[in-house]
């Protein structure tokens, strides 16, 4: 039995190892909230609230004006658990477990296959749901990003929300990769960065940010109309839904708009920007009633106030993109834009064996039970997690030529 715990211990062990090292968007996130779901036994539906940085509002002159704190939290939730099952006979488990060399045999054969398919499945699900989380968008819709000009625009836009400048990422697909590669070949790079770029196709860092490619990028599909206006309803600060006029098709989840007269500012300044504020459509959106996201602030006495400007009846409302267009979204965050939390699943005291994992915020369990009337093992890998997007301004979405 001491060798069949250190078995499933290996197993375990080696099944972290894979699932980290192949989390190219999972790693890059902020996972500091791991430990609070571990110390309360954490389970599906738990959740864990966290309190929004507060915001405050500038005197001018020698009166006071007090301000009453509001404190604003968001809700991170253990939503999903997926893993990946499988099953021998017990000639097929009749392994050295004392050898290293047959157990890593065991693992290239079964687990490591088995883990590339969780975190492929886990890594788009995550992407997913970040871009889908983040309004901003910048580019020419039918243009391939073929310059460092979509780049450096991406990071001016986390610049102009005040993204800290360090642990920026970029998440792209092959193919922009390759065509983005190709149009940098007449900068003025360092000889050994086009070097790199050519030999491994990777860019590396560029525009204050590491990219990484990654085929799971989620792409945008526009529905059947992409032009509307606000048909009155109600247009006060802090709404997040507007009446509109019949749209031929209802706005998809994840689309991106501008309204007339609403402009984007600065969020400390609350200076007006030139370019007009973009909000993300969220679920449940239909051809009258648009739901979005963030909330439409533009009082000046709110310190929460994100744009400028005041939504009116038969303001133009503009998607971003042409109808019926599908367009790839590679996506430039910071660290903290996004959270993956994941925590220990519970040791099974009747199974065989069961072993947990756990490292640098990520954690596996690797679970053995035998099937007495069939003479066969079989063993599951679970992973339980959840997705939050606490800091979404701090991401912005590029975007270029529209799929086929």
């Amino acid at each position: 039995m001491a060798n069949t715990y250190k078995f499933m211990d290996m197993v375990a062990k080696e099944a972290l190892a894979e699932l980290h090292e192949q989390a190219a968007f999972l790693k890059t996130v902020d996972r500091q909230y791991d430990s609070s779901f571990g110390k309360e036994g954490a389970k599906i539906g738990s959740t864990l609230r966290i309190r929004k940085p507060n915001e405050f509002t500038v005197r001018t002159g020698n009166q006071m004006v007090i301000q009453q704190i509001e404190e604003q939290t968001d809700t991170l939730t253990l939503s999903t658990l997926k893993g990946v099952d499988m099953e021998f006979n017990h000639v097929d488990m009749k392994l050295n477990t004392a050898s290293t060399k047959e157990v890593s045999e065991f693992n290239s054969r079964y687990i490591r296959p088995a883990i590339l398919k969780l975190v492929s499945t886990i890594e788009a699900e995550g992407i997913r749901y970040a871009t889908k989380n983040t309004a901003d968008i910048v580019g020419t819709p039918g243009t391939a990003i073929n310059s460092i000009s979509v780049p450096q625009l991406m990071s001016a836009r986390l610049d102009q929300h005040t993204a800290p400048m360090d642990e920026r990422y970029t998440q792209i697909d092959s193919v922009s990769n390759a065509t983005l590669i190709t149009g940098l070949a007449s900068l003025m790079n360092p000889q050994k960065d086009i070097s790199r770029q050519y030999i491994k196709g990777s860019i590396g860092e560029m525009a204050d940010s590491n990219f990484i490619k990654n085929n799971r990028i989620w792409t945008m599909q526009n529905s059947a109309d992409v032009l509307g206006e606000i048909n009155a309803g109600t247009l006060t600060s802090g709404i997040t839904a507007l009446t509109v006029d019949g749209f031929s098709a209802a706005p998809a989840e994840g689309m991106v708009f501008t309204v007339e007269g609403i402009y984007d500012i600065h969020p400390e300044t609350k200076d007006a920007y030139p370019h007009l504020k973009q909000f993300v459509v969220t679920a449940g959106a239909t051809t009258t009633n648009l739901t979005f996201s963030p909330a439409m602030i533009f009082d000046p006495a709110n310190p929460r106030q994100n744009c400028s400007g005041t939504p009116a009846d038969n303001n133009d409302i503009t998607f971003v993109g042409a109808a019926n267009s599908n367009y790839l979204q590679p996506l430039m965050y910071h660290r903290d834009a996004f959270q993956f939390v994941t925590t220990n699943l519970q040791l099974v005291d009747d199974a065989d064996k069961c072993a947990v994992a756990t490292e640098e915020g990520f954690s596996i369990r690797v679970w053995r039970q035998s099937d007495i009337y069939n003479n066969r093992a079989v063993i599951r890998l679970d992973v339980i997690y959840g997705f939050g997007a606490l800091r979404k301004e701090w991401a912005v979405r590029g975007i270029g030529q529209a799929n086929a």
